[in-house]
């Protein structure tokens, strides 16, 4: 007989299986969707009973409050009661003795809502207990409120839920009913199934009900039983019972004279099959001829080989695309946080190839490849800080290259820099872009690396250490972490470009102090902090005298070069806390914080001596000019002079202008114009076209801005400088270019 025949006699022999499999999913599904859904009625139920009981309580808390700050406490009580916000009642003094109460009282005992400890037996009445003081806040007593726990409030809470609701005699699984709201023929099948029943347990009972018991827990000191009926269909059993005996009956006639010959391949075939069904795939089936069955098994096992294969390359492919999935998930919510994305690069790494350890070292300015982030590595002995590594070292080595490189470390020739490690695999950390952008961290070029002003080849490092098992690093662990690497690189170098655009943004790039922008926020952060703590913020607004002469004189190139010198003279002179900006042109601002008029007089005089002593060098190295500069400074104090930033900067901007006008290589506090501040040269009298006090000056076209500028619009005969446009929102001091 022919496998064709065969496997159409074995089709009417399994005919049966199908029907009962179906009939078998049909009745569990339906099963399971009519225990899914009663278990989820019970838990709205319970839920509806734990909100229930806890919004009596907050009545009846309520209620005893209202009655406990009455100044009449028995009427106050009684209109409790007959408002329906209590059953009863009860004041007691600090011995307990009952001073009123109303009546009727519930039966006792009575459970106190804040009490979190199960009770041995169902509560009479649920009450809330408030504390009575009198005037002086002394204690006197005690209000409780109190609600029966009877028949009524569990038909109450029967309503409230949809579902029946048996209130048991106490917390032990052997407990009777005590109030209930079920049916007289089902009261009994729900007390045998009480007995077995645990907290929040749903179980069903003979008559197709479904019970959940809930409690007594914190704050639900009573033992509820809640019901409610199967949706299950009664007769669908038999029906299935019946379509699976026909379907049997009918498979054993066609099949009883062919099973014997066609079993035990057969057998053999679905015993394989049941076990690559559950996840067997090394199940293989002994081929015992050449005839179809043969060839079959044959295939069969072929295919089992083939897919066995396949799955583990999947699940090695899942695995990896689900921790890429990850590092791109927490890189893209943390795009501007370095050390997060260095952690997460370096973890990411590690699971993926299952090293031991690893870390992720970015070159520093001194040209050291130094540790942002570490797992599983020691701190380096007798060094303080991170890791430190030169770059001839194996792992320094990859940043010179730029190639990864992996490889076995032999103890006696292991670098004492490097961590100490058997295996080792790195990878470089590169992010070309054309035309390059300033280097945040390095100044100056570093031994080996590109020149300054352009972003390095490699700026880093991943290396990994000992793989888990003792294995070596493979090539396709180093293929892998090359690729990863390379994305990696992109998003480290963002956050890095991000940081430096970011300063740069708040800095004067010819002078490095900070700018116009920086100002506003630093000037309305130290008047806050400055009001704060009563504390005092004074202001110099300075500028160079007669500018215009040296950029006509010398030329603009020496007149940054004067610019420059006078920001490193500022910063020479104040203190680490305080801050000085560069508006723009020649005109320059310091914020004193905590400092007074005094103290900021005497910053003045420093500075301007400071300047006036020393003239700056411009030109060639060959013949340098000595180019003689003087400052005038205006000095304004936070509160005294202005309850704002911006009017404490306008008062310097004026005091500034007085001292303009009374002979330049001054300073001038806002206020008294007409003395010079202490230690300052007294004027030499008024020059042409000075500007006079209280004089505005045009603000400078890009606060910051590199460069110097040298002219300004004055209007004739006044000596002052006019705007040429309005300015909206806090400004910096008026410009005024070449006094």
């Amino acid at each position: 007989m022919t496998l064709r025949a065969r496997l159409t006699a074995a089709f009417l022999t399994v005919v049966a299986g199908p029907v009962v499999i179906g009939a078998y999913l049909v009745g569990s599904a339906v099963t399971s969707i009519d225990r899914s859904r009663s278990a989820d009625r019970l838990a709205v139920a319970a839920t509806t009973v734990r909100t229930a009981v806890d919004t009596l309580c907050q009545q009846l808390r309520t209620a005893a409050e209202v009655v406990a700050l009455a100044g009449d406490q028995a009427v106050a009580a009684r209109q409790v009661v007959d408002r329906g916000l209590a059953a009863a009642v009860r004041i007691t003094d600090l011995g307990g003795q009952v001073l009123h109460t109303t009546t009727p009282l519930p039966a006792a005992s009575w459970r106190d809502c804040a009490d979190r400890t199960p009770a041995d037996a169902p509560p009479g009445a649920l009450a809330a207990r408030v504390e009575l003081r009198d005037a002086t806040g002394a204690a006197r007593g005690a209000v409780t409120a109190a609600q029966p726990v009877d028949p009524a409030f569990v038909a109450r809470l029967a309503v409230l839920t949809g579902a029946a609701v048996t209130l048991l005699e106490g917390p032990d699984p052997a407990s009777r009913l005590r109030h209930t709201t079920e049916s007289a023929g089902v009261r009994e099948a729900v007390l045998g199934a009480v007995g077995g029943l645990e907290d929040e347990q749903v179980v069903g009972t003979d008559d197709g009900r479904y019970l959940r018991r809930v409690g007594p827990s914190d704050g639900q000191p009573l033992s509820l039983v809640l019901s409610v009926p199967s949706d299950r269909p009664p007769s669908l059993y038999a029906v299935l019972v019946a379509a699976v005996l026909l379907a049997v009956l009918l498979a054993v006639v066609v099949a009883g004279r062919l099973a014997r010959a066609t079993s035990r391949p057969l057998v053999e075939l679905a015993g394989a099959v049941d076990r690559v069904a559950r996840g067997d795939l090394t199940a293989r089936v002994p081929v015992r001829g050449r005839d179809e069955i043969g060839r079959l098994a044959g295939a069969f096992n072929r295919m089992t080989r083939e897919t066995g294969t396949y799955v583990a390359a999947l699940t090695s492919s899942r695995d990896q695309l689900r921790g890429h999935l990850e590092v791109l998930g927490d890189t893209l919510a943390s795009t501007h946080d370095l050390q997060r994305i260095l952690r997460v690069i370096l973890h990411s790494a590690i699971a993926a190839t299952g090293a031991r350890a690893g870390a992720v070292l970015l070159v520093d300015p001194g040209g050291l490849l130094v540790a942002q982030a570490t797992e599983g590595l020691e701190a380096p002995a007798g060094e303080p800080g991170p890791v430190r590594v030169p770059l001839a070292d194996l792992v320094g080595a990859v940043t010179v290259s730029g190639e990864a490189r992996r490889g076995r470390v032999e103890p006696t020739v292991a670098p004492s820099a490097e961590p100490p490690c058997r295996t080792y695999i790195a990878v470089p950390f590169a992010a070309p872009r054309d035309g390059g952008v300033p280097w945040a961290d390095s100044p100056s070029p570093r031994p080996g690396g590109p020149p300054s002003g352009a972003a390095p080849a490699t700026f880093g490092v991943l290396a990994l250490y000992d793989r888990l098992g003792g294995e070596d690093f493979a090539d396709d662990d180093l293929v892998t972490l090359r690729t990863f690497a390379g994305h990696a690189a992109v998003a480290v170098d963002n956050v890095r470009v991000h940081e430096e655009t970011q300063r740069l943004s708040l800095t004067d790039p010819l002078t490095g102090l900070w700018n116009y922008r920086y100002l506003r926020q630093s000037l309305r952060r130290e008047v806050e902090r400055a009001t704060r703590f009563g504390r005092m913020l004074s202001v110099l607004a300075l500028d160079l005298d007669r500018f215009k002469h040296v950029n006509d004189t010398h030329g603009h190139a020496a007149g940054d070069r004067v610019l420059v010198e006078f920001a490193r003279r500022i910063r020479g002179e104040i203190r680490e806390v305080d801050l000085a900006f560069r508006l723009g042109g020649e005109e320059f601002v310091v914020l004193l914080p905590e400092t007074d008029a005094v103290g900021a007089a005497t910053v003045a005089e420093r500075l301007g001596a400071a300047v006036r002593d020393a003239p700056i060098a411009v030109g060639g190295l060959a013949a340098p000019v000595l180019v003689p500069v003087t400052v005038s400074i205006g000095v304004a104090v936070h509160p005294d002079h202005g309850g704002t930033g911006q009017e404490v900067l306008n008062a310097a901007d004026e005091a500034l202008y007085a001292a303009k006008a009374s002979g330049r290589d001054t300073c001038r506090v806002a206020g008294a114009a007409k003395a010079p501040a202490p230690g300052l040269p007294a004027p030499a009298g008024s020059d042409e076209g000075a500007p006079r006090a209280g004089a505005r000056r045009e603000p400078p076209a890009q606060p910051g801005a590199g460069g110097n500028g040298s002219e300004s619009e004055v209007v004739p005969g006044s000596g002052a400088a006019t705007p040429r446009g309005a300015t909206s929102g806090p400004h910096p001091p008026r410009q005024s270019r070449g006094r």
